[in-house]
């Protein structure tokens, strides 16, 4: 492993004849995000691992503030992967200015997730733009449980016509099935335990929808858990996010949920199929 905080020192070691994996992170990081490096090992010659907290994402000052950190930590984490670049920069060493790029993203950056966090998704895209133009990798490694995010950088990729294969990768999960996070250190033991619950809630609630169609699923989930205790709603919805463009393949429906947990919040979302 070797650590580097600026890109230029970074791009010398690249070797340019060999296939480069990224995957990208803030930080934080737990089994999903060990799951994307060991896929990119797999793929590629060379991989590059980025911890960075991106202040143009978060459209809520103290949602940055209060984001984990323990970069210590993250790197122990990865030392036992012996042949792979970490890019730990600091925010002078990717912007000059620290503000998003406005990207056209065929709306889909207005719905779900964007409709909650107006901006995150220009953020997100601005970032992942940047890392792209620096490193050129051949592959970039994201988690499905972001989907929405996995499929806006799919749009912008294919809009840029950027010379990178986007690889989904599936969502690691903890043994009670919530989607693994960063943000799940955040909970108490209590707000925990009910966490823990949510995901046995969406494959119920997706059994009913193959079984019976049924067009009010999304009421009935919400009342669900809403019955959670510490448990409030922000939206639950089935899409089809490929609906929004002309450019994206048809992936098919997906049950999508964003709730609090106490102070904490949860997304995960689940292919109906």
């Amino acid at each position: 492993m070797r650590v580097f905080s600026s890109h230029k020192e970074l791009i010398k070691s690249i070797d340019s004849t060999k296939l480069v994996g990224l995957v990208p992170t803030m930080g934080s990081l737990h089994e999903g995000h060990i799951y994307l490096i060991n896929r990119a090992i797999n793929d590629n010659e060379q991989v590059i691992v980025t911890i960075y907290v991106n202040p143009t994402q978060f459209n809520n000052k103290s949602d940055l503030t209060k984001y984990p950190r323990n970069l210590k930590k993250d790197l122990r984490k990865l030392e036992c992967f012996k042949n792979i670049f970490v890019y730990t920069p600091s925010d002078n060493d990717l912007y000059k200015e620290i503000v998003s790029k406005n990207y056209d993203l065929d709306d889909l950056d207005n719905v779900l997730e964007g409709k909650f966090r107006p901006g995150h998704f220009n953020g997100v895209a601005t970032i992942v733009e940047k890392l792209f133009n620096l490193f050129t990798p051949n592959n970039a490694y994201f988690g499905e449980k972001d989907y929405q995010q996995l499929t806006i950088i799919k749009l912008m990729v294919k809009k840029l016509k950027l010379n990178v294969n986007i690889v989904p990768c599936d969502t690691v999960r903890e043994p009670d099935g919530l989607a693994m996070s960063s943000r799940n250190k955040l909970m108490n033991k209590k707000e925990r335990l009910y966490a823990g619950k949510i995901h046995s809630l969406m494959i119920k609630a997706k059994e009913i929808y193959l079984d019976n169609k049924i067009d009010n699923i999304e009421n009935i989930l919400k009342n669900e858990l809403n019955n959670l205790k510490h448990c409030k709603v922000e939206y639950i919805k089935i899409d089809n996010l490929s609906k929004y463009s002309d450019c994206l393949k048809d992936e098919g429906y997906r049950l999508f949920v964003a709730c609090w947990i106490g102070k904490t919040r949860i997304i995960d979302n689940i292919l109906l199929r």
